[in-house]
Order: C-alpha cells, then structure tokens, then sequence
C-alpha cells in the first residue's frame, strides 16, 4: 500500500524560509511525478511545482524564483524549499505521487506566513 508522509510545514514571518519534505512508502517501481500541490479554505487546489522521473521540473508562476523541488528517486522522498515566502503563500500544503497510473496524496501540512 503507498503511503506518503509530509513533515516540514509550520509558522514562519514573511521574507522567511520553510522546507517541505514528503516521503513516499509501499513503492516497488519509479515514481513518474512528483508534486507539490496546496490549497486555501474555499478554493480549488493548485500545482505548485513537480519533477518528472528524468528531472525536468515545472513550477507555478506565483512562485517562480522562490521555491525550489528537489527529489531523491533512491529514496522516493521529494522536498519543496520555500524561499522569501509571502502571506500568500498561507496554505495547507499536500505532497503527490503519480504512481503506476494512480495519483496519491500526502495528509497535507499546514504553512501559515504571518507576522
């Protein structure tokens, strides 16, 4: 059974750093996609960066510059560094795996930035 577990979020002030990790088990072959995903009371979920098995990575304009993905396909665990976050940037935020033709989702950690 794959599991995916993030750990990282938290409170941090504006301008601040966060590290997002997501780790990923009950995984035989390689993850295809990795993503980063978040979403706000009453809207819609939103990509926020992903990585293919080969590397190419894709971000959301919102957070072009800031935030970085990174994976490790070893170890199937993925990260999101979040640079000069903004109050924006406030969201829970869920780590997903495109595996075996199925999308799975972490439980989803809360990033709040505030001051």
């Amino acid at each position: 059974q794959v599991q995916l577990v993030e750990s990282g979020g938290g409170l941090v002030q504006p301008g601040g750093s966060l590290r997002l990790s997501c780790a990923a088990s009950g995984i035989t072959f390689g993850i295809n996609v990795m993503g980063w995903y978040r979403q706000t009371p009453g809207k819609q979920r939103e990509s926020v960066a992903s990585i293919t098995s080969d590397g190419n990575k894709n971000y959301a304009d919102s957070v072009k510059g800031r935030f970085t993905i990174s994976r490790d396909g070893a170890k199937n665990t993925w990260t999101l560094q979040m640079n000069s976050l903004k109050p924006e940037d406030t969201a829970v935020y869920y780590c997903k795996a495109a595996y075996q033709l199925r999308d799975y989702w972490g439980q989803g950690t809360q990033v709040t930035v505030s001051s």
